[in-house]
């Protein structure tokens, strides 16, 4: 039996990752100091790796996929093909981004002043092609952690990844610049990509992850509206297209269902309640593939 050999993130994305291939409909299972986690998916064959990894063996084909930040991609330079974008993190759901941080009293105001400076970062592929591209030569170091706590004493400037930019704050650093932003994308290796069985494997997981992550911002509404004020109430459902209505054994009843974004459902409920809907549900749901 052929198998889609899939890579799944380590660290911070690896339960956050679970969760959405458990809304998707897969059962993956971790057992403790096991990098070879079980599917409910004969076809499919995981294993666990760093996110900084991920992009390197998948390229070199021992993984047919897997998923990581295209911020890896980018920093590894190495041929994969992107399958889909994901946009999903350990907590938020917005992208991330690589910055040039200095201290708040640096002279340092731009690229160009990194003349000759000492810059600490996790991404040094990714730095030193930008300061290439600012035509700039600086010493770039690979840090192990604990970035910002770095300048001014053993480094001029960081690049660092950051969402909220409240840990640069918090450690005296100011953004200057972004290098990149990134997010979760499914990647693949070209040839595992022309392969068929793979291929359509692999669209196939795209298509239900993208669905988990489109359906997290939206729920579905179902009510009952008397024929006197369906137009009415129709006219206020923001729905995905157009609401669905169908009769009630009563003839003079309706019953409408509809999609909507979810941060508009408190401000929206009372007014359908004001335009005549009835017994109106409000329900989560698990997959909205638009």
């Amino acid at each position: 039996m052929p198998v889609l050999k899939l890579g799944l993130p380590k660290g911070s994305l690896e339960e956050s990752t679970v969760e959405m291939f458990q809304k998707a409909g897969y059962k993956i299972d971790i057992q403790s100091r096991s990098y070879y986690p079980s599917i409910d998916d004969p076809e499919i064959q995981c294993v666990l790796l760093r996110a900084q990894e991920m992009s390197r063996y998948v390229a070199e084909g021992l993984l047919d996929c897997g998923l990581t930040g295209y911020d890896w991609v980018v920093e590894n330079g190495l041929a994969v093909v992107e399958i889909a974008e994901l946009v999903y993190g350990k907590v938020g759901r917005k992208p991330l981004r690589w910055v040039l941080a200095v201290p708040n009293n640096s002279d340092i105001k731009d690229a160009k002043d990194l003349e000759g400076k000492r810059i600490a970062t996790e991404a040094v592929g990714m730095t030193k092609r930008y300061l290439a591209e600012h035509g700039v030569n600086a010493t770039v170091e690979f840090s192990w952690g604990a970035t910002e706590v770095k300048p001014p004493y053993l480094a001029d400037a960081i690049v660092e990844i950051t969402e909220t930019g409240s840990s640069l704050k918090a450690n005296n650093l100011k953004i200057i610049d972004t290098l990149c932003e990134t997010t979760t994308r499914f990647i693949a290796n070209p040839k595992a990509a022309q392969d068929p069985f793979k291929r359509r494997k692999m669209d196939r997981l795209a298509l239900l992850l993208q669905a988990v992550l489109t359906a997290e911002n939206r729920v579905g509404l179902m009510m009952n509206v008397h024929k006197d004020k369906l137009n009415e109430v129709v006219a206020k459902l923001p729905a995905l297209q157009r609401p669905t209505v169908a009769h009630l054994s009563d003839e003079d009843w309706f019953s409408l269902t509809a999609v909507i974004d979810k941060h508009v459902a408190r401000d929206l409920i009372p007014d359908l309640m004001q335009a005549g809907a009835e017994g109106l549900v409000e329900y989560n749901l698990n997959k909205v593939i638009l």
